[in-house]
């Protein structure tokens, strides 16, 4: 809170966990050392996810970059952490099927899960084009009756200039290049044991291997998460 809800602008916020079942799932297993999200694959146990008000994220941004300076010294920075990947985003459309949530909610409502694909478009491939197959292609399915999913939002990297993203601690990997996109599936039913996940997670690689085969981008990293509890430590015995 003290790091980003109290700030200018920042009107939405949600905290996700994967617990060790949930890191084994994810995929490829295997990604080169330059494009990879999570080095290795099962790095990062949490996830802090933040909508902005769009056109105001300047202001918020010049709050933040002062604010986490202070926290830090002022012995409020958790250094016993290390960050895997740390980003921000423009969010720049979604899929949509019957759902009823707005996609400004997502955050608000109690979604059971969340899987985060990384990927980069082939070279000559615009997001926009990427979106548009997607849309086409794989979206009907995946939005289905019978799918964890219930919504997709798409997002693309702000690339930080000079010492705009300069932190007092590792970040993590960085946002990769124009290039790349990230979709967040918002899913209806958590992983675990509540997620029939030979079922559930055959839905999200299926859909990462449509991904590949159609030539337009390679997948970097699929991953699922569930919801932390906020005020208790849940989970906390669960990550390794």
């Amino acid at each position: 809170y003290s790091g980003c809800m109290v700030g200018p602008w920042l009107f939405a916020s949600r905290r996700w966990v994967a617990t060790r079942d949930l890191k084994d799932l994810r995929v490829p297993s295997s990604v080169p050392e330059d494009v990879a999200v999570a080095r290795p694959t099962d790095a990062g146990s949490y996830l802090a996810t933040y909508f902005i008000h769009a056109g105001h994220e300047a202001e918020h941004f010049a709050w933040a970059n002062k604010q986490v300076f202070e926290l830090y010294d002022n012995g409020r920075g958790f250094e016993e952490r290390t960050h895997a990947h740390t980003a921000l985003y423009f969010a720049v459309g979604g899929h949509r099927a019957d759902s009823p949530v707005p996609a400004h909610m997502a955050l608000d409502h109690p979604y059971a899960g969340l899987v985060t694909i990384h990927l980069d478009r082939r070279e000559d491939v615009r997001h926009e084009a990427y979106a548009e197959w997607f849309d086409e292609t794989v979206a009907p399915g995946l939005l289905g009756d019978t799918s964890p999913v219930d919504q997709v939002l798409d997002w693309r990297p702000i690339i930080p200039k000079g010492s705009e993203g300069d932190a007092p601690m590792e970040l993590g990997t960085g946002p990769g290049t124009r290039r790349r996109s990230l979709q967040m599936l918002f899913c209806g039913r958590a992983p675990g044991n509540d997620w029939d996940a030979n079922r559930d997670w055959s839905t999200i690689t299926e859909v990462c291997s449509r991904i590949e085969e159609s030539g337009l981008a390679t997948v970097r990293l699929a991953a699922p998460f569930k919801p932390t509890v906020p005020g208790t430590d849940l989970y906390t015995d669960q990550l390794w």
